[in-house]
C-alpha cells in the first residue's frame, strides 16, 4: 500500500452562536496509530463526525497527500478510504439482519445488490472474520448479540471495506479483556498493513500501549501533541483538565446505617447462578466482574426489569415481587443503567424533559404541566451536575458521553430514591467527569442512600467502594471490606485473580 497522510486543516464547528471546534489541526499518516485524548466535550467527537462525513464543518479543509476532499457525507468518506467505527454500536447495525449481513452491508450497499445467497454472505463474512482474529455466530440477528458482540461486528465491517484509515471511537468500551486483547492484535496488523489508525480512548494504559503519538484536544481546540514515548500519562491528563488530577482515593471511614437492600441466591436465566448482597444505609458497594460475569443483569433484575427465576429481593426487610422497573421506582429504587442511549435518556427529548422524567408529577397542576416549575427544576440540577449544554431545550442525544451520563443520573435526583444502581456508570466517561460522576456518587451514600456499583474497572471500585463483591461466571466468588485493600491485604492483582476464576484452582489469593 503507497504511504499517505491524512490531514484535517483549520476545523470549525459551530452550533448557532456556540464553538464545538476552534481551527483543530490533525494529522494522520499511513502505519501509524494516532490517539485523540480528551475531556467530554472537548471535541474529539465532533472532529471525527467531520472526518467520516457525518457532519459539516463551518471551516476549514480534509485533504489526502495534498490533495483536497469534498466530504460531504459518509458515502464520500468510504469512498476516500475513511471508514468510522462508531462508540454507539446499536445505531451502526440493522437489528433484523445477520451478523453476515451487517459485516457486509457497505459492501452490499454500494454494489447496488439486490439480490445476494445467504450461504455465499456467511462464507465472505467467516473469510473477514478469520483475518480479524475473533468469532461471531454469523446466522444469528444482530439483535441478538451482547454489546461486546455487536462492537466486534462493527470492527470487522471496517476490515471488510478497502479502507485507508479507519477510526476507532471508544471500541474497548464493552470488550472483556481478551476481546481488546484480540483488538489490539487487530489494530497492529492493521497498522503493520500501512492503514493509518485515529485512535480515541479514556483509557490510558491502553492509549499508551499501542498509539505512536497522542493529541489532546480541550474546549474545542488542539492543545497538545507529542509522540508517546516522549510524554507520560500524568502529563497527558494534565494537558486534558488543564490542571493535574488530583487522587480520587480517600481514607474515610464511612459509617454504614440499617439494612437497605438484600438479595439472597439470585438467579437468572443462565447468567446468573447464584448471588447475594446486603447494602446499608451509606454504603457503596461495588460489585466487580469481567465482561459477561452477570453484573448488568443482576442489576436489571433488582430493578424489575427482568424476571427472577430464583431467590429473594428484600427492602428494609419487606420481600420485593418486582414484575416492571414502575414498581421499583415506586419502591425507591433507581437504575443508571449501562447502554444509557438506548435505555437511560431519551435522546430526541431536550435536557429540561429528561432531568424531570422521573418525577413529573411534582411539575404537573391540573394535568397539565407548569413549565417554569420543570425550568426551574432542571436548571438546578444543571447548575448541581455541571452538565455542560447550550440550554434546556437542546437534544440531549447531542450532548457528550459525559453530559449524558449525568442526566441519566440526574433525573433520580428529584425522586426520593433510597437505592441507586449504577452499571458500568463511567463507560466512555472521561476522567474530568468521572470525578464529578464519583464525587456526586459519595454525596448519595453521605446523604444515607444505598448504592451498588456495577463496574469492570478494578481500580475505579478500590478508590470509590465501602465493600468489594466479586462476580465470576455467573455466582459470588469473594467480599471484602475497605479496610482490607487500605491496609494492603488485598491488591488489584487479587481482585483481577478472583475476577478472571483463578480461585477454582484451589490457590490462596490473599495480597
Amino acid at each position: 500500500m503507497t504511504a499517505s497522510v491524512l490531514e484535517m486543516k483549520g476545523i470549525v464547528k459551530q452550533y448557532g452562536g456556540v464553538y464545538a471546534l476552534r481551527g483543530v489541526d490533525f494529522t494522520v499518516r499511513s502505519g501509524e496509530v494516532h490517539a485523540i485524548l480528551g475531556a467530554n466535550g472537548a471535541g474529539k467527537s465532533t472532529l471525527m463526525k467531520i472526518l467520516s462525513g457525518a457532519e459539516q464543518a463551518t471551516a476549514g479543509s480534509i485533504l489526502i497527500d495534498g490533495r483536497e476532499l469534498a466530504v460531504s457525507g459518509p458515502r464520500d468518506a468510504k469512498r476516500a478510504g475513511i471508514h468510522l467505527v462508531q462508540q454507539e454500536v446499536d445505531t451502526g447495525l440493522i437489528p433484523s439482519l445477520s451478523v453476515a449481513e451487517n459485516i457486509l452491508l457497505d459492501h452490499t450497499v454500494s454494489a447496488g445488490a439486490w439480490w445476494h445467497s445467504p450461504k455465499r454472505t456467511v462464507e465472505r463474512a467467516q473469510q473477514i472474520l478469520s483475518r480479524c482474529g475473533f468469532s461471531l455466530p454469523l446466522k444469528a440477528k444482530a439483535e441478538e448479540l451482547t454489546l461486546a458482540e455487536k462492537q466486534l461486528v462493527l470492527l470487522a465491517r471496517a476490515v471488510a471495506q478497502d479502507v485507508r484509515f479507519v477510526i476507532f471511537d471508544e471500541p474497548t468500551a464493552p470488550l472483556s479483556l481478551t476481546e481488546a486483547a484480540a483488538l489490539f492484535e487487530l489494530i497492529a496488523s492493521l497498522k503493520a498493513a500501512g492503514l493509518g489508525i485515529v485512535y480515541i480512548s479514556h483509557r490510558l494504559p491502553e492509549v499508551f500501549a499501542i498509539a505512536d503519538r497522542i493529541t489532546v484536544l480541550r474546549d474545542g481546540s488542539r492543545v497538545w501533541e507529542k509522540r508517546t514515548e516522549q510524554t507520560s500519562p500524568e502529563e497527558a491528563v494534565a494537558a486534558m483538565l488543564g490542571r493535574r488530577e488530583a487522587n480520587q482515593a480517600d481514607e474515610r471511614c464511612r459509617r454504614a446505617g440499617e439494612v437497605l437492600l438484600e438479595a439472597r441466591e439470585l438467579r437468572i436465566g443462565h447468567k446468573v447462578k447464584r448471588f447475594d448482597v446486603q447494602l446499608r444505609q451509606g454504603e457503596i458497594v461495588a460489585v466487580v466482574g469481567l465482561v459477561g460475569a452477570g453484573k448488568t443483569e443482576v442489576s436489571r433484575a433488582l430493578f424489575g426489569a427482568d424476571r427472577l427465576d430464583g431467590g429473594e429481593i428484600r427492602l428494609r426487610g419487606k420481600t420485593l415481587r418486582l414484575r416492571h422497573p414502575g414498581e421499583a421506582i415506586q419502591n425507591g429504587i433507581a437504575l443508571i443503567p449501562e447502554e444509557r442511549r438506548l435505555q437511560g435518556i431519551l435522546v430526541e427529548e431536550p435536557v429540561k424533559h429528561n432531568l424531570t422524567l422521573a418525577h413529573l408529577k411534582a411539575f404537573t397542576r391540573g394535568g397539565f404541566l407548569s413549565d417554569k416549575a420543570e425550568r426551574e427544576a432542571a436548571q438546578s440540577l444543571v447548575e448541581r451536575l455541571g452538565i455542560k449544554t447550550a440550554g434546556l431545550d437542546q437534544p440531549t442525544g447531542s450532548l457528550s458521553g459525559g453530559n449524558q451520563q449525568k442526566v441519566a443520573i440526574g433525573k433520580w435526583l428529584l425522586t426520593t430514591a433510597s437505592v441507586f444502581l449504577f452499571d458500568e456508570p463511567t463507560k466512555g466517561v472521561d476522567i474530568g467527569a468521572k470525578q464529578e460522576i464519583f464525587r456526586l456518587i459519595k454525596e448519595l451514600a453521605d446523604e444515607g442512600r444505598g448504592v451498588l456499583y456495577f463496574s469492570s474497572e478494578i481500580d475505579e471500585t478500590l478508590a470509590l467502594a465501602d465493600r468489594l463483591i466479586v462476580l465470576e461466571n455467573g455466582r459470588t466468588a469473594a467480599e471484602w471490606s475497605r479496610s482490607e485493600w487500605t491496609t494492603g491485604r488485598i491488591t488489584a492483582e487479587t481482585v483481577m485473580y478472583y475476577m478472571s476464576g483463578g480461585n477454582h484452582h484451589g490457590s490462596s489469593a490473599a495480597g
